[in-house]
């Protein structure tokens, strides 16, 4: 009971309210609706944009880390390899990355704003690993100087004594030949040792060079002792100064090429090592924004899906019930009217209309059936005149429903002479001067009969006029009905192929000229040129409608595209046969052609260089498609920008499916691009 009072009550207030205003308030709760649901989502578009533009930032930083990593890595490589073996490339090629090191950090990573803070840190311990390669090259050069000034040096007067010792013995069986024998093979050994600890930092080679130095200074004691002349003591005294320098020279470039391998492993690996230290540091703190940047794109993510979904519940539940209450405050009004009316034409005229205090207007309603009751009233004792109104009535509802009938005719009359309007217009011409011969030749008849009945004699020359005039007007009636005859069938044939996409043997040239004179109007419209070489007698087994529509398509992307705004040209359409069961057709013109880039995507779905201007792209892909699937082809396309373009297609004289080639025929499926 407390229920159906509130209702009653709530739904009283509410008709206090007009019904459009109830209506407006439905509208305006719906473009609340929108306009927070619009609010909330602008709002979270910029927090996900902010997120995700830190996002691609530390990515893009990420790359820069990962560039500098890869050349630092890559740098120390190639001083390792110049240490090992100088080379001059080797060289060049170390200084062409150091430069692109230091301009990867001043060009790309001091502007880059998440690595800005970092250069400074960045390019100190960058700077300290490629001034150790300075270092190192200064080492290197000052090693080169000691193995060839102080081991090299020694070792070739070392030699020169050698041979002068040997040649100051003249006899074979002298004492000194055994020592000498054993000391040349210990120099020959030392050198061999002293160039592979050079070349390779061998430890081993090290030592056997120590260890033949001292047997050459062990045996020159003994040699000086077994001496035959003053010239070999004088030699073998020069010979142990010698071998004294040569295993200093040894001690020092033993000592520089341990401080090289010091400096390179202190210096160059090192700092690399803090290079690369410095970077994965960068790469963890990049992680960890990224990290946070994405947290937060899932978050706000959420926080949106979460914020639209209550929103639009609490806005829809508010709505639904806003609805209900509206729509209880006039249905049950109106269920009253409805119940007092079924009332008053059920002859119950002593029952009151309820609602008519009501200030809507729906209590305008009431009113007046309260009105029409009390006329009914008043109006009871004159019941033939109220069905003699009433049958009026229904003929007035009966002429209505017949003029409703002859509306609903006149429209499907309009829709049917929307329909024909393209035919009518191409027709219009050889019709009209068919009705203009008709009628000429309509007078001339009167005034030859109005001649032939004034009495006079005619002449044989009014005679001849009058056949040929006769057969003038016979002839061009007969050329322009012939006209209008074949651009009807035309028409009506195109219309067939394109409504039915049936497989059937048609003749190319026939479909053709079909296919072009349903083009007439955009010719007219245009300063297009269209040459057709087509052969009778090419009769293709496959389908009309798909030849018409590739035609059709490719006709009107050149005039919208490979002539703009209007300019002249010219199109040129011919066919021949290749082979003996395929036909090759050439659809070309000398528009504005394409660039490489356009002829790369001029096929695919959606592409078009009109975006702006409505252009959706579909064109050229369907007709790609209508040629490879339905009727089995091949299709090439070959433009130069400013030369024109050329469609060439090759099909079947039988459609195939799917498109099938033969191995044998070298032709391209897609497309060829001539630059």
């Amino acid at each position: 009971m407390l229920a159906a009072r509130g209702r009653t009550g709530l739904i009283g207030f509410v008709r206090a309210i007009p019904i459009r205003w109830r209506i407006l308030s439905i509208a305006s709760l719906n473009s609340a609706v929108v306009l927070v649901l619009a609010g909330l989502i602008w709002s979270g578009s910029q927090v996900l944009s902010s997120a995700w533009d830190d996002v691609r930032q530390v990515r893009q930083s990420d790359q820069i880390l990962a560039l500098l990593e890869s050349e630092t890595s890559r740098l120390q490589n190639l001083i390792h390899r110049y240490i090992n073996q100088p080379s001059p490339e080797l060289f060049a090629e170390i200084l062409l990355l150091r430069e692109a090191v230091l301009g990867t950090l001043s060009s790309r990573a001091s502007t880059d704003p998440m690595l800005s803070g970092s250069v400074a840190e960045l390019e100190r311990v960058t700077e300290r690993f490629l001034s150790g390669f300075g270092e190192l090259r200064s080492l290197q050069t000052t090693i080169a100087k000691t193995y060839e000034a102080q081991v090299l040096g020694p070792a070739k007067d070392m030699a020169g004594l050698y041979s002068i010792i040997e040649g100051a013995t003249n006899q074979r069986d002298a004492l000194i030949w055994p020592p000498l024998g054993k000391s040349r093979e210990a120099f020959t050994a030392m050198l061999v040792a002293a160039n592979a600890y050079y070349l390779s930092l061998a430890s081993a080679s090290a030592e056997e060079a120590r260890r033949n130095t001292e047997t050459i200074e062990r045996t020159i004691p003994v040699m000086t002792e077994m001496a035959d002349n003053d010239l070999q003591r004088e030699a073998l005294q020069r010979l142990k100064g010698r071998a004294v320098a040569l295993r200093e020279g040894l001690a020092k470039l033993s000592e520089q090429l341990t401080g090289r391998t010091d400096l390179l492993r202190n210096s160059i690996d090192a700092s690399q090592a803090d290079t690369i230290a410095a970077i994965d540091g960068l790469s963890v703190l990049m992680r960890q924004r990224e990290q946070k940047a994405q947290t937060t794109f899932d978050r706000t993510l959420a926080n949106i899906s979460r914020n639209v979904l209550l929103i639009a519940t609490f806005f829809l539940c508010v709505i639904i019930i806003a609805g209900i209450v509206i729509a209880l405050s006039i249905r049950l009004p109106l269920q009253q009217i409805m119940g007092s009316m079924r009332a008053i034409t059920t002859g119950h005229l002593d029952r009151e209309v309820q609602g008519t205090d009501a200030r809507d207007e729906v209590g305008a309603m009431a009113r007046a059936v309260e009105v029409f009751r009390q006329n009914a009233i008043a109006r009871r004792d004159a019941e033939v005149e109220l069905r003699a109104s009433k049958e009026k009535a229904e003929s007035a509802l009966l002429e209505l429903y017949a003029a409703q009938q002859n509306l609903i005719d006149a429209e499907r009359l309009a829709a049917l002479g929307g329909l024909v309007a393209g035919v009518a217009h191409e027709v219009n011409n050889p019709i009209g001067i068919s009705l203009t011969v008709a009628s000429s030749f309509a007078r001339r008849s009167e005034m030859f009969e109005a001649e032939l009945r004034g009495g006079t004699p005619l002449r044989r020359s009014q005679l001849e006029e009058f056949v040929r005039t006769c057969q003038d007007a016979a002839q061009q009636l007969f050329s322009n009905l012939q006209r209008a005859g074949e651009l009807i069938q035309s028409f009506k044939q195109v219309a067939v192929d394109r409504s039915h996409a049936e497989r059937r043997q048609f003749n190319l040239s026939e479909a053709t000229d079909q296919i072009i004179a349903s083009l007439r109007p955009v010719l007219k419209k245009s300063l297009i040129t269209l040459t057709v070489d087509v052969p009778d007698g090419l009769i293709i087994d496959g389908y009309p409608g798909s030849y018409g529509q590739i035609l059709t398509n490719l006709f009107l992307n050149a005039a919208n595209h490979a002539f703009p705004d209007g300019r002249p040209g010219a199109i040129t359409l011919t066919a021949r046969l290749r082979g003996t069961d395929d036909i090759e057709i050439s659809f070309s013109d000398n528009g504005v052609g394409m660039t490489p880039d356009v002829q790369r995507q001029a096929f695919d779905p959606f592409f078009t260089t009109r975006r702006n201007e409505g252009g959706t792209g579909l064109g050229l892909h369907i007709v790609y498609n209508l040629v490879t699937q339905q009727l089995g082809g091949r299709m090439m396309l070959d433009s130069r920008l400013g030369q024109g373009t050329t469609f060439r297609i090759i099909m079947p004289r039988a459609a195939t499916a799917a498109g099938a080639i033969d191995g044998t025929t070298q032709w391209p499926n897609r497309t060829m691009s001539s630059i």
